[in-house]
């Protein structure tokens, strides 16, 4: 997708907010310190083997899991660079077990922030492409006082703002306002320090011939999505085969998905009923892209955005990407006579 114009990332969030002449700048604002601090983020990824700082602090997060320390430095950045601009009454992210309050001394602001600061991060030690998921919310706890529990457990079609930076062979910010404000990604160019407009207005293929999903978990799941396996094996797209892609950082995966179209998968199965991934850090702002692009997203019986969260780290089994083939595996999953 060859952008036609010369576009950087703030001058396209200020273009945006003149099109609103009721925008008081809050968003324009947060959106250009997230763009700083995925700068930060990109530069010590990219140097991560030269500054040490590859492999395990030692300790363990609130699932449970080995903390590695370039998630921790992403952890950080993002509340350095994002607590002190009077936008937000509260914050979490996935590496905190307890909502995150503001300093005492900053203003409170009338924005949630919600992040997931170092996607697939179990890829970090062997290059892989890793990513920062985000989601911005207005709070809906009275008063103006500092946030809590409820303003970060909300449905995630009341996003007002998600996206995600993508760290590979080039950094790439997305983000999007939501359905009829459009899907842009912007390509980090490190010479010139500046993202650039390199996909205007991404839109999802209604269909694609991809599938990525971990097939190592089979015998673990449900059986319309065996069957649903079966079928694209044993049929083909626009004449070629399915093709099966798998990273395993969730990021990598829909990026991919978003810009070729076909579906990602992360079930539940006899193990994890719910899936790995979290509903409000990586499924809900992820859905929210794909949808304002034309795609869409589902635990296979739910709109994925309309899930209300009852915990800040519930996870949730998510089937996401182009349109036609998720309703596909929604009719394979309905018409399974057995659960497994």
């Amino acid at each position: 997708m060859a952008t036609t114009r010369f576009m950087t990332l703030p001058r396209h969030i200020i273009e945006g907010e003149k099109l609103h002449p009721e925008a008081t700048g809050e968003l324009s604002g947060i959106l250009l310190q997230l763009g700083l601090a995925a700068k930060l983020i990109s530069l010590e990824v990219n140097k991560a083997g030269l500054a040490n700082i590859l492999g395990f602090t030692g300790d363990e997060n609130v699932h449970g899991e080995k903390v590695k320390k370039l998630d921790m430095f992403a952890h950080e950045m993002l509340i350095k660079a994002m607590d002190h601009g009077g936008h937000f009454c509260v914050m979490a992210s996935e590496e905190e077990e307890d909502i995150i309050h503001l300093p005492p001394h900053q203003k409170i602001g009338k924005y949630v922030l919600l992040f997931d600061p170092l996607d697939g991060s179990s890829n970090i030690d062997a290059n892989i492409s890793i990513g920062t998921i985000f989601s911005i919310y207005k709070r809906v706890s009275e008063g103006d006082g500092p946030g809590t529990l409820e303003d970060c457990l909300q449905q995630g079609y009341k996003q007002e703002v998600a996206g995600y930076i993508l760290y590979g062979s080039s950094t790439i910010f997305v983000y999007t306002a939501g359905h009829g404000h459009g899907v842009y990604g912007f390509t980090l160019d490190p010479a010139f320090g500046e993202f650039l407009l390199s996909h205007d207005d991404i839109k999802i293929p209604k269909q694609g011939r991809i599938y990525s999903l971990n097939e190592g978990n089979y015998f673990s799941w449900p059986k319309g999505l065996k069957d649903y396996i079966k079928y694209l094996q044993a049929n083909y797209f626009e004449g070629k085969p399915y093709q099966a892609r798998y990273v395993g950082s969730m990021v990598a995966d829909v990026h991919r998905t978003l810009l070729y179209g076909g579906i990602f998968i992360y079930p539940g199965d006899r193990r994890n009923a719910k899936g790995k991934l979290r509903l409000s850090y990586e499924c809900n702002p992820m859905s929210f892209i794909v949808e304002a692009a034309g795609g869409r997203a589902t635990d296979g019986k739910e709109r994925i955005l309309d899930k209300k969260p009852e915990a800040l780290h519930e996870r949730t089994p998510i089937y996401i990407g182009s349109e036609k083939d998720v309703l596909l595996v929604e009719k394979f999953l309905s018409e399974a006579r057995e659960a497994y």
